[in-house]
C-alpha cells in the first residue's frame, strides 16, 4: 500500500537526520517491558524469538510522538540489556526518557508473547491468536514510588497532559502511592488521563482494594479510558450509559465497546463512533494506540468526533500490524481519513489503499 511506503519512508527519514527533541507536552507514567515473540506454535518448539518492546505508556507515548506530539515517559528499567534495549528503541521513536531511572537491584520486566498455529497441535493457539507469559514480579518499576515525580519535576511542571494506567497502581503500594500524588497535582489547565487497563493478575495480592482504588483514579482524573469488558470485571457495570452515571466527574469519559464502537462522553455530550473494517492480525496494543490517538488528537484541539476518529484510526493501525507499537499512517493521511463523513467512514476498509494516498498528495 502506498500509505504504508510513505510511513516507512518518513520515519526512515527522521531517524537518519536525527531530529532533536522538543519540550514534552505530554507525559507517561508506567512500566516499560521488553518483549520475546515466539514463532507461531507452541511455545516449546520456538527455536527463536523476535524481539520488541511492550508497556502501555510506552506505547502511548510511542504513539503521541507519531503523531507529531512531543512526548516524555517516566519509569525504572533494570541496570541490564534489556532496560538498554528499552530507552534505544523509544529515544528512537522521539520519546524523551531522561527521567528514567536505572535501578541496578531490579531486574528490567519481560514478557513473552506465545503465537498460535492452528496446527491443532497439544498446547498450540488458534491460528491468529496470542497469549502472554509475564516476568515482572520484582521488576525496576515494581519500586515505582513518589520520588519518581520529585526527580521528574522539570517535565512534570511544563506537560500539558499526564497520562497513565490501570496497570501503574496495581504494580506495587509504592506504584499506587505514585499515581494518586500525581491525582493530586495542581492542574494549572493541565489534563490528567487514566486509562483502566484491569490486570487481575497484578492485583491478586490486593483484590480486595483494586476497585476503590480504581474508582478513585477514574473519579479523579480529566480524561478516562474503559473497556466494557474490563469496566465489568471490576465494578460489574459494562452499559457505556450505566458508567457514565456511575462516573459523572471526568470531563471526558470514554467506552470501549469491544470491536463494534466506542461511545465518547465530553461534557453532557454522547457520540458514538464504530469502529473500522479489517482484518485483525493481532489485537495486542491496540487500546493503547486508540488512547494515543484519542489524546494527541486532543492536544492538537480537534473536535470530539475527531477525537474518536483518530482514536480508531491508530488502534486500526496496532490491528493490523504485528508489533505491540502501533505505526499510524502519516498525519495528512489520518486527518483526511478523520474528516470523511458519516458514510464513508461507516463503509471504509483499513488501510484505505492508493487512493486516499493520491487525494491527500493533490
Amino acid at each position: 500500500m502506498v500509505i504504508l511506503h510513505v510511513m516507512s519512508e518518513c520515519r526512515n527519514h527522521s531517524k537518519e537526520i536525527g531530529v532533536i527533541q522538543p519540550t514534552p507536552r505530554a507525559v507517561t507514567v508506567g512500566e516499560g517491558l521488553a518483549v520475546l515473540i515466539a514463532r507461531p506454535g507452541p511455545l516449546e518448539d520456538s527455536p527463536v524469538f523476535e524481539r520488541g518492546t511492550g508497556g502501555a505508556e510506552a506505547n502511548v507515548a510511542g504513539v503521541l510522538t507519531q503523531l507529531g506530539v512531543p512526548a516524555a515517559w517516566i519509569s525504572r528499567i533494570g541496570d541490564d540489556g534489556f532496560g538498554r534495549y528499552l530507552i534505544r528503541e523509544l529515544t528512537g521513536r522521539g520519546v524523551d526518557t531522561t527521567a528514567v531511572t536505572v535501578d541496578p537491584a531490579r531486574p528490567t520486566a519481560v514478557y513473552v508473547k506465545e503465537r498460535g498455529s492452528g496446527s491443532g497441535r497439544p498446547h498450540d493457539l488458534d491460528a491468529g491468536a496470542s497469549r502472554m507469559l509475564y516476568y515482572r514480579t520484582g521488576s525496576a518499576a515494581s519500586a515505582l514510588s513518589r520520588t519518581d515525580l520529585d526527580a521528574a519535576a522539570a517535565l512534570l511542571d511544563t506537560a500539558e497532559l499526564i497520562h497513565f494506567t490501570g496497570i501503574t497502581p496495581a504494580l506495587s503500594p509504592s506504584a499506587t502511592e505514585l499515581t494518586e500524588a500525581i491525582l493530586a497535582l495542581p492542574r494549572h489547565g493541565r489534563l490528567i488521563s487514566f486509562d483502566l487497563n484491569y490486570r487481575p493478575a497484578l492485583w491478586d495480592r490486593r483484590t480486595d482494594v483494586a476497585a476503590d482504588i480504581l474508582a478513585r483514579h477514574i473519579r479523579a482524573a480529566d480524561v478516562v479510558f474503559l473497556g466494557a469488558d474490563e469496566a465489568e470485571a471490576v465494578f460489574g457495570v459494562a452499559d457505556a450509559g450505566k458508567l457514565r452515571a456511575l462516573f459523572p466527574e471526568p470531563r471526558h469519559l470514554i467506552v470501549k465497546n469491544d470491536k463494534h464502537s466506542v461511545t465518547g462522553y465530553l461534557g453532557a455530550e454522547r457520540l458514538e463512533v464504530p469502529a473500522l473494517t479489517l482484518e485483525v492480525t493481532e489485537r495486542i496494543g491496540a487500546g493503547d494506540a486508540f488512547a494515543g490517538g484519542y489524546l494527541g488528537a486532543l492536544l492538537q484541539g480537534r473536535s470530539h468526533e475527531q477525537l474518536l476518529r483518530f482514536g480508531h484510526l491508530c488502534a486500526a493501525a496496532a490491528l493490523t500490524g504485528t508489533g505491540d507499537v502501533a505505526e499510524p499512517a502519516p498525519l495528512p493521511v489520518l486527518e483526511f481519513l478523520a474528516a470523511t463523513d458519516a458514510a464513508e467512514w461507516a463503509s471504509m476498509h483499513y488501510p484505505p489503499g492508493v487512493a486516499v494516498a493520491e487525494n491527500v498528495a493533490s
